[in-house]
């Protein structure tokens, strides 16, 4: 277990510049939030990271049909890599995304971890 979190990894990157907005993937996206879970998968490099985190950060200033700002989207980010690969590791890091949004969720997890 980590004896302090690498806070980088809880944070949802910035696209660069050059990014190019794909819109009927963030329309993908935007469907996804319509169920209870959305899987995006393709090949290592091919910009999955890159899209979400970039929808992330443009959701919370949609407009909604009726005029309206479309209330925030509440994100969790992790950053995985290789050492990861570790339960008690993987589960610290997780509970911690999430207790970005909410510090409740997961404590009792996050105390029998140690």
């Amino acid at each position: 277990m980590p004896d302090a979190l690498l806070t980088t990894k809880l944070h949802i990157p910035r696209a660069a510049p050059e990014f190019v907005p794909r819109p009927h993937l963030d329309a993908r996206l935007d469907e996804g939030l319509k169920r209870k879970l959305t899987l995006v998968s393709a090949p290592a490099g091919f910009g999955k990271s890159t899209l979400v985190a970039d929808w992330i950060h443009r959701r919370g200033a949609v407009i909604a049909p009726a005029g309206g700002k479309t209330p925030p989207l509440q994100a969790a980010w992790l950053s995985l890599d290789e050492g990861d690969n570790d339960p008690t590791r993987f589960w610290t890091y997780l509970i911690a995304a999430i207790q970005a949004l909410d510090q409740e969720v997961g404590e009792e997890a996050r105390q029998i971890i140690g």
